[in-house]
């Protein structure tokens, strides 16, 4: 079996999906080194909820500004510190801290050659990961994965879109900005937040894991297996 020859662009998740992760130690951990890295400008005990509160509205985007300005409104300032006093700091954490989190994900061998088969038969490739985090870090995230190398059509980072999984108008941001009809697209995901694009008429593909575990509601999946077997069917 292979793709329908309609199918123009995939669009592959980043957790679960092209890493393997524990996703609830990462999270507790990023926000932890985060906090701390700021601590002598802001306490974790005044940081730590900011950073939880901002982070569910940018989740609830309705895309009228970037996940980028929503956070950065709701954001700042903080403790009398603006954007301008904060985002070098942010920027030097990406740079010299995040890597620390590495250890909370493992490599998936066949992810590498996954993508580069994608490539090589002239895909539009999408990095369609929920997009909270800015693109130095998502980049990074690629390198963890052996998928860092791939020039993408659009990773998106919260700089990049206006919307969030599991909404659709994030999946229709994405056909748009890579101008490819949502119904010439597949993603592939782990979970709910990535099979709902199929009630636009987007293609799907189930990488199940230890997270998935799909809600009645969602759309049985058009396909599903490992990232191995998706690869035999491009």
């Amino acid at each position: 079996m292979k793709l329908n020859q309609d199918i123009k662009a995939i669009l592959f998740d980043l957790d679960g999906t092209l890493i393997n992760i524990n996703l609830d130690k990462f999270v507790k951990n990023y926000v932890l080194l985060l906090s701390n890295f700021v601590k002598d400008l802001v306490s974790p005990r005044k940081f730590i909820p900011r950073l939880m509160k901002v982070s569910k509205l940018v989740e609830n985007n309705d895309g009228t500004s970037s996940n980028e300005s929503v956070f950065a409104e709701n954001f700042f300032p903080l403790e009398g510190y603006t954007r301008a006093d904060l985002e070098p700091i942010f920027d030097e954490f990406y740079i010299n801290e995040f890597n620390k989190l590495r250890k909370y994900t493992k490599i998936k061998e066949e992810a590498y050659s996954t993508i580069k088969k994608a490539f090589e038969k002239n895909y539009n490739v999408v990095i369609a990961t929920t997009p909270l985090l800015p693109e130095t870090a998502i980049k990074q995230r690629l390198d963890w994965a052996g998928v860092g190398e791939f020039d993408y059509d659009l990773i998106t980072s919260f700089e990049y879109v206006s919307a969030t999984k599991p909404n659709l108008l994030y999946f229709q941001e994405i056909s748009r900005k890579i101008g490819v009809p949502i119904e010439k697209c597949v993603m592939v995901g782990d979970e709910d937040k990535d099979m709902v694009a199929k009630k636009l008429g987007c293609k799907t593909f189930l990488i199940n894991n230890e997270n998935t575990d799909l809600s009645d509601d969602t759309p049985t999946p058009d396909f599903e297996g490992t990232l191995s077997d998706f690869r035999e069917l491009i």
